[in-house]
């Protein structure tokens, strides 16, 4: 066909795991593309407004370096991060419009060809083994073939669409996490707001009378770079399957009138709201779970809660458990791991059960409900991004397929990216 396109490697979707899976491979010598629908990177980090970096520690050091690292410390050059913590956990500020130009130049300086406004309707597949995709396009539909592919969509598309085995939601009654669509308020006088817990008190007052939409229990919101500009992460969308376009365009919907309910809530009734206004609003709403496939090893609660680690772990975070009741959406489970503890993430994880020639990256990797709501984080879909990348690459170099990749040698090769990971029996490096 006219257009079709082959590389070495390529990656579907420039979101956090995307962007850091064509980075990685780039820059281990391999031909990437990269397809995106959106007409910029980020994926849930720009478009989904999603804010801030959840970040994991031990004893002071971070568990997730490499390629987030870098990006991190790249966002402080521009004075475009800051660092915070909510609920006892670290966390990291930053700016989207920012961080949009910053992942577009490191993608141009890893020569990672990225094509944008490009949605992945098809897999191309011979066998049991993945040669490339279709990506519906201005152009037409557009065949892209590699020597592997990764599934960075966040929703699994493309494992779905090869014919990969998956899980949907919890084991009971396949119902995901809520979505949310966040939103930001400027012009608000952060000298007269009241104590957090003293909005909660008055959302809640207002949530009794009905006057507010979201179901949720209290007010999520946290600071931005910007004075004047606090961002909100208070929507709560239950019983929504991030795969199915009708409970999508539900969600965008019900998302946006939650928004207005709750600026209203708050420019009536909090103290230096008064003279706000919404300043954005995410373009679309932000799916905390869906697709998570069956791997070659599926990650658990109880290895999320023990800390347990592996021989070939790519990933490490400590992170709680953080399940929004994807019945109501009017709870959260937020279970802190144990002092001391964090745990890892197996490469095995990210490599399907039968699918040759696929890796998949971030929250659709192999793993249970309630381990989910612990690595979904962006800095950790990163770090499996990262892996992802560097193991098809180093898959290609070899002629072999990415499953028979040495964890040792694939461990090294991100190590000398900056990953920082566990070589030995040293649990607390």
């Amino acid at each position: 066909m006219k257009n079709d396109i082959t590389t070495d490697i390529l990656v579907c979707g420039a979101g956090p795991s995307g962007i850091a899976a064509a980075i990685s491979a780039a820059r281990l010598g391999a031909g990437v593309v990269l397809v995106e629908k959106y007409g910029f990177p980020g994926g849930m980090a720009t478009a989904g407004l999603v804010n801030p970096f959840m970040v994991s520690k031990f004893e002071g050091r971070d568990l997730v370096r490499g390629i987030f690292e870098e990006v991190v410390s790249s966002l402080r050059q521009k004075n475009a991060a800051l660092d915070g913590e909510l609920f006892g956990q670290p966390h990291i500020v930053f700016d989207p419009e920012v961080l949009k130009l910053l992942l577009l130049e490191l993608l141009e300086k890893a020569s990672v060809k990225t094509i944008y406004h490009s949605f992945v309707c098809g897999s191309i597949m011979k066998g049991d083994e993945i040669k490339g995709v279709v990506a519906s396009t201005k152009s037409g539909d557009v065949r892209l073939f590699a020597k592997a592919v990764i599934d960075a969509t966040g929703d699994g598309d493309v494992a779905a669409l090869s014919g990969c085995a998956f899980e949907l939601g919890r084991e009971k009654d396949h119902l995901c996490q809520p979505a949310t669509l966040n939103f930001r308020v400027s012009g608000v006088d952060e000298a007269r707001m009241p104590l957090r817990e003293q909005m909660d008190a008055l959302y809640l007052e207002a949530k009794k009378k009905g006057s507010t939409r979201s179901p949720r229990e209290n007010l999520l919101w946290f600071e931005t770079t910007q004075k004047g500009t606090l961002h909100f992460n208070s929507t709560r969308i239950p019983r929504i399957d991030g795969t199915d376009v009708f409970d999508l365009s539900k969600a965008e919907i019900e998302g946006r009138k939650q928004v207005e309910s709750l600026f209203e809530f708050l420019r009536s009734s909090v103290p230096g709201f008064g003279s706000s206004y919404i300043s954005s609003v995410a373009c679309q709403a932000g799916i905390r779970e869906s697709r998570r496939i069956k791997g070659l090893y599926t990650l658990t609660a109880e290895d999320v809660t023990e800390g347990r680690k592996f021989e070939d772990a790519i990933a490490r975070c400590n992170y709680p458990i953080d399940i929004h009741d994807p019945g109501s959406g009017s709870s959260t489970v937020f279970k802190k791991l144990g002092p001391g503890i964090f745990y890892e993430i197996p490469y095995r994880c990210l490599v399907p059960q039968k699918i040759k020639r696929l890796v998949v990256a971030g929250r659709a990797v192999s793993s249970t409900h309630e381990a989910l709501s612990s690595l979904r984080t962006m800095p950790t879909c990163m770090a499996m991004g990262q892996a992802a990348g560097a193991a098809c690459a180093l898959a290609v170099k070899k002629q072999i397929l990415p499953k028979d990749i040495d964890a040792l040698e694939l461990i090294r090769a991100l190590n000398e990216q900056g990953a920082g990971l566990r070589t030995g029996r040293d649990e607390t490096r």
